[in-house]
């Protein structure tokens, strides 16, 4: 049936009607979408709705993450045809899933560009649609969770992330992909007392309140015990997942701007999101793939099952029946 398929299936973002179903078209060919899902602005009936943030002018070391969204996009081809592995049950067949683009900004006026992600998000979410955002450097998180933290109050944080990403920064006009957290809890988007930091690696003295589960403590403990810690800090509040690909390691992530070795493994990273099964996730993203530093497209193909995971973690709660 699949190679039948295949054999008639062409250009699926941009002529399928129906918004469920997995798409036997040819990995190779056609318009590229997310998972092969309609490019639409249309949200009436969609369950899911994944968005591109393309910027990378925050980094403080490698550019490159602005060529991420698109990276993933084709990444994500090769997934398209089979429901997500170790979830029991396919969210691409049973949630109505659309790639909703990208957000429009002017790269040269660069004041202007976390209002105007924040206005994204907040059009998508007055539709009553959860984002999966790909990224982009990590910075986009803070106007992201703005949006956020208008419709749900303050939120849970579960950061997957090799840098707390919270030193001290109190210019809020300060565009910085490592300083953004410091600003949400400061600002009262995120309730750090029921956050948490997964696969750090890097020293801050201050924390600002978030517990973090450092990567050695994740080696050690093991990813299933991982998730149900997170599973207890964060209990049923409004949670929102954002994966920095840094999280990894190198040898899983190379393609990133401040890689750190001893990073979590993709085994790891694939469990502890499976484990999470159930939490109140109200959105995600996954940030920081720089395709220009990696040669091979593994980076990419990570995001992309990153991104997937997150639209089946928000699923497999939201799921009809």
């Amino acid at each position: 049936m699949a190679l039948e398929d295949a054999k008639k299936e062409v250009d699926n973002a941009l002529i399928q009607e129906d918004l469920k179903g997995l798409s036997h078209e040819n990995t190779f060919g056609g318009a590229l979408s997310f998972l092969r899902r309609a490019y639409t602005k249309n949200l009436t009936g969609v369950d899911v709705a994944v968005t591109g943030i393309p910027f990378d002018q925050a980094v403080t070391n490698r550019p490159g993450t602005r060529l991420g969204p698109r990276a993933i996009r084709e990444a994500s081809t090769l997934q398209a045809f089979d429901a997500p592995y170790g979830w029991g049950y396919d969210a691409m067949s049973e949630l109505a899933i659309v790639d909703y683009g990208d957000v429009a900004f002017d790269y040269a006026k660069i004041q202007d560009f976390p209002d105007a992600v924040t206005d994204h998000i907040r059009t998508i979410l007055a539709a009553d649609v959860p984002s999966i955002v790909l990224g982009g450097d990590h910075y986009i998180t803070f106007p992201i969770l703005k949006a956020y933290a208008e419709k749900y109050g303050r939120l849970s944080l579960v950061q997957f992330d090799a840098h707390t990403d919270t030193w001290p920064d109190d210019d809020m006009e300060r565009i910085d992909h490592g300083t953004m957290f410091y600003k949400a809890v400061k600002m009262g988007l995120i309730e750090p007392s029921r956050s948490v930091q997964v696969g750090i690696r890097t020293s801050n003295s201050d924390p600002l309140g978030v517990n973090i589960i450092d990567a050695r403590e994740v080696y050690e403990a093991g990813p299933a015990a991982t998730a149900q810690k997170i599973k207890t800090i964060i209990g049923d509040h409004p949670t929102y997942v954002s994966f920095d690909i840094d999280g990894l390691d190198p040898a899983f992530a190379p393609g990133t701007g401040t890689p750190v070795w001893g990073g979590l493994t993709s085994v790891q990273a694939s469990i502890i999101l499976r484990d999470l099964a159930g939490i109140n996730m109200v959105g995600g993203d996954v940030v920081e793939v720089s395709p220009p530093y990696d040669t091979s497209g593994a980076t990419a193909v990570a995001g992309a099952h990153v991104a997937t995971d997150l639209i089946s973690l928000w699923g497999w709660r939201h799921r009809k029946g």
